[in-house]
């Protein structure tokens, strides 16, 4: 039992670190297409913000709802082991194709696949599973429409007048609201006298992302302020330079979103094989590090076959549109980890990749190329269950 539980868990990892460089395309495509950044200094610019994101998502949301795609209850070791052979195929066939499939659809395919072969289609827990596959759709279009509107609202920065500057007054004041309905403070460290009240408040948050989501948000608005000054090239300069904060922000929320998936596996492993010590409820310390770990690593890898598709095949990307899109896809990825969706990294920047593209015209998007796009998102989940469940009836016949 103790071996194959390690086996698993050293699988998970595997997995972690093949979503690492199967994914890093996604967090560095627009970035070297650009030529902001080297091919090098890009995947280790995202490989450093994917492990960040292991000192901001605390809540582990996501964690758990990977955790309970299949009812506890159910879960067992085969089952988890079974799930991660198969999506560890997909992954690695999808990367070789040069597929950006999604990491986390294929995890989850996997796992409730061999789950509905261990118990039946009831082992599954359905709820979970529909939330997940609808934002196969809802994903991209949210990227896509995040990406448009600030595009837009950084065409419209470019002119005088005083619409763009009302935009970003109005921007800032959300901002300010949103950091006061969400600031959840730890009574007990507000009381220590080291340090001034604003870092206190600050760190001290029990929701330190939205800080951070909040000064992306405050950069770009306060950016908008003098963009209607900068002549073609400085203005260029200055978006190449932003795309490092933009493509940063995307990076840990990748991390925080991706890594969080394997983690729910691990933490379903553990409870399977000793459901008396572990539980959901507490999260045991080494998980987190090791998964944001893995996925750091697998980054630094690379995954050059996917930023080729990413890159150029779908629209031609300027720094400007990188910043439009590495944000909106950046801001997308915090709202949904903070409600708990487990969603495609993948599909979200390749949402706001195309929304960027259809700001300039509509033909400036290669739809051919994301109808190719679309069909592998959707035979992820199906494929993968099978895979699951063909390896599953192998794995009993020797356990």
């Amino acid at each position: 039992m103790i071996t194959f539980l390690i086996v698993i868990i050293a699988l998970a990892l595997i997995f972690d670190f093949i979503n690492g460089f199967h994914d890093a395309a996604n967090s560095i495509a627009t970035i070297v297409s650009t030529k902001v950044l080297t091919p090098f200094q890009a995947v280790l610019w995202a490989a450093v913000f994917n492990f960040v994101a292991y000192f901001i998502f605390k809540d582990h949301g996501v964690a758990n709802t990977v955790a309970k795609t299949v009812h506890t209850d159910i879960v067992t070791l085969p089952v988890i082991f079974s799930g991660l052979i198969a999506a560890i195929a997909w992954n690695l066939l999808t990367w070789w194709f040069g597929i950006p499939s999604s990491s986390s659809h294929t995890l989850i395919g996997g796992f409730a696949g061999a789950g509905i072969a261990h118990a039946g289609i009831s082992a599954v827990n359905t709820a979970i599973v529909l939330k997940t596959a609808s934002f196969i759709v809802l994903a991209p279009l949210v990227g896509m429409i995040m990406a448009l509107i600030f595009s837009i609202w950084f065409l419209n920065s470019f002119r005088k007048g005083p619409l763009p500057k009302i935009i970003s007054i109005t921007v800032i004041a959300l901002v300010v609201l949103l950091l006061y309905k969400n600031l959840e403070l730890d009574p007990a460290k507000l009381k220590s006298h080291y340090d001034s009240y604003a870092l206190k408040v600050i760190f001290y948050s029990k929701n330190f992302k939205w800080f951070l989501l909040a000064f992306i948000l405050v950069v770009m608005a306060c950016f908008t302020f003098f963009l209607s000054s900068l002549n073609a090239n400085r203005s260029n300069q200055w978006f190449r330079r932003l795309q490092l904060v933009s493509s940063a922000a995307f990076s840990i929320g990748h991390g925080g979103n991706d890594a969080q998936k394997v983690m729910g596996i691990i933490m379903a492993a553990l409870i399977a094989s000793n459901p008396e010590k572990f539980s959901l409820d507490h999260m045991e310390w080494w998980v987190p590090l090791a998964c944001y770990s893995a996925i750091a690593i697998g980054t630094m890898s690379g995954g050059w076959k996917i930023v080729k598709t990413m890159g150029t095949r779908i629209t031609k990307v300027t720094p400007f549109e990188g910043v439009a899109a590495e944000t909106a896809g950046a801001i997308t990825l915090f709202v949904t980890e903070a409600l708990k969706i487990p969603v495609s990294t993948t599909h979200t920047i390749t949402g706001a990749i195309m929304g960027v593209g259809a700001t300039k015209r509509l033909s400036a998007v290669r739809w051919g190329v994301t109808v190719n796009l679309l069909w592998a998102w959707i035979l992820t989940i199906p494929v993968s269950a099978l895979l699951a469940a063909g390896v599953y009836f192998i794995v009993r016949l020797f356990i």
